[in-house]
């Protein structure tokens, strides 16, 4: 027998410790470190624990996470509990969709996520408390549960039926890809036809999954052939070739349209040939060296497949001068497409201006009355021309006269001071008698400048009464 004393110094002395999470045991930190990975527990409802449970780790109730889990299921059942009901009534009610309880991940495992009782397993543990945890599984052990025990059509439709009453778009989903695997295209494409809520979600799916062909035929054999005619069209814009492209658009001119959409076809056929007729002539003119205009400002880029509009600026900018019969002229591109007067002198005005070709600029806004007198007139608030002049760095004497003619008067002035406009201030406060005002803004010039001594001359003008 050990005296207490010994007892004690044995313990105390002892290699041996008790078990803790910080050991360095390979196991016990792997413990840990999965402890760790629990997320905490909230009180948040029912419906969003089902939601997050996921062996796989991803998103629940995207279609890539349908896709997987379903072609998971197509392997045929394990032990695990059904995914879906092992058997539809005919009579089976629509379920509501009020805060819908349903999930493929809730499905997968034969579960109603309303029901929070029904998920204790053996233990007593709720589901929340046993699955929440997102720790992805092995492939192996994944559950997996086959839709392929619905045999006949007869109870695949019913299945479709009771999906689409469920209101979950992720269980439709599932339902129209199993349908899709085991049901012959005509066969689907007819049961389909009298179930417009599971084609839309069928239609939506192919669009998104990229499967073209199919969605093509679904169009033809319902005969919307708008749709398979703009379906068809898309296919353009994939081609990078001009002549191709070009060869494609007139093969769509053949397409049953709108007449709506024919003409826009018919509009973007005649653009791209213009554009390659213009881009075989800049290109040929700029290799020569000759041209001016290209050695001043080369060509960033060729103008096929560019927009419309960018089409036009293109020729606002290289080509302004040409005459309107050309396929280059600004006037020519604006009538053959029926560009709008607003479309077009903004256009316009912006492509002058990037040229600092402000006598292009003025002829822009200049027009004359039916008593022979000129002035500006523009389809575009002044304001806002002073703005398009001021981004492409026009010079004070060309914003002067543009801000002067922005009708509001408070308006007037602060573009005036923002841009340094000495004369319209300073004529502005002349004209207003303000003399107060006139002394502060001569503070505000540069010192011996044109400004100051125009200011000067007005302070010292005894002609002039003003008011302060």
């Amino acid at each position: 027998m050990k005296s207490r004393g010994d007892e004690e110094e044995y313990w105390n002395t002892s290699k041996f410790k008790a078990f803790t999470f910080d050991d360095d045991d390979d196991e016990l930190k792997e413990s840990k470190e999965a402890v760790k990975s629990l997320p905490q527990l909230s009180d948040q409802d029912d419906g969003d624990l089902v939601e997050k449970v996921s062996w796989s780790g991803e998103p629940v109730g995207s279609i890539s996470w349908s896709v997987r889990e379903t072609a998971a299921a197509a392997g045929g059942g394990t032990d695990g509990e059904p995914a879906f009901p092992s058997r539809i009534p005919a009579d089976a009610p629509n379920v509501a969709k009020v805060n819908s309880g349903y999930s493929l991940s809730s499905l997968f495992k034969g579960r109603k996520a309303a029901n929070v009782a029904a998920f204790a397993d053996a233990s007593g543990d709720p589901l929340g408390r046993i699955l929440a945890p997102e720790i992805p599984k092995p492939k192996s052990e994944k559950q997996a549960v086959s839709l392929e025990r619905f045999r006949c059509l007869q109870d695949k439709m019913r299945l479709l039926d009771w999906s689409v009453g469920t209101h979950d778009g992720n269980v439709i989903t599932a339902v129209l890809i199993s349908l899709k695997k085991s049901l012959s295209k005509e066969v689907l494409i007819g049961e389909l036809a009298s179930r417009q809520t599971a084609l839309r979600h069928f239609l939506n799916y192919l669009s998104e999954s990229g499967d073209e062909a199919l969605l093509g035929d679904i169009y033809s054999a319902l005969g919307r052939t708008e749709d398979a005619a703009l379906l068809q069209y898309k296919r353009h814009l994939s081609i990078a070739d001009e002549e191709k492209r070009r060869d494609f658009l007139k093969g769509c001119l053949s397409l049953q349209f709108s007449a709506e959409d024919q003409s826009q076809v018919r509009d973007q056929l005649s653009l791209l040939e213009r554009q390659m007729v213009i881009e075989a002539a800049d290109r040929q003119a700029e290799r020569g060296g000759k041209v001016e205009i290209f050695q001043r400002f080369p060509r960033r880029a060729s103008i096929p497949h560019m927009p419309l509009i960018t089409t036009l600026y293109y020729c606002c900018f290289y080509h302004y001068d040409q005459p309107e019969g050309s396929f280059s002229s600004p006037l020519n591109v604006r009538q053959s497409f029926k560009i709008s007067e607003k479309q077009f002198f903004v256009t316009a005005l912006s492509a002058r201006a990037k040229q600092k070709s402000w006598s292009d600029v003025d002829a822009l806004f200049t027009s004359r009355s039916w008593l022979g007198f000129t002035r500006k007139k523009s389809p575009l608030a002044f304001q806002k021309v002073v703005d398009i002049l001021h981004r492409n760095a026009a010079p004070v004497r060309v914003l002067q006269d543009y801000v002067g003619l922005v009708d509001d008067a408070e308006a007037r002035m602060a573009l005036a001071h923002q841009h340094k406009c000495h004369d319209l201030v300073i004529n502005t406060y002349r004209d207003s008698k303000d003399r107060r005002l006139l002394l502060g803004y001569r503070g505000k010039v540069e010192a011996g400048s044109a400004a100051e001594r125009k200011i000067d001359e007005l302070l010292n003008d005894s002609q002039i009464r003003w008011k302060n």
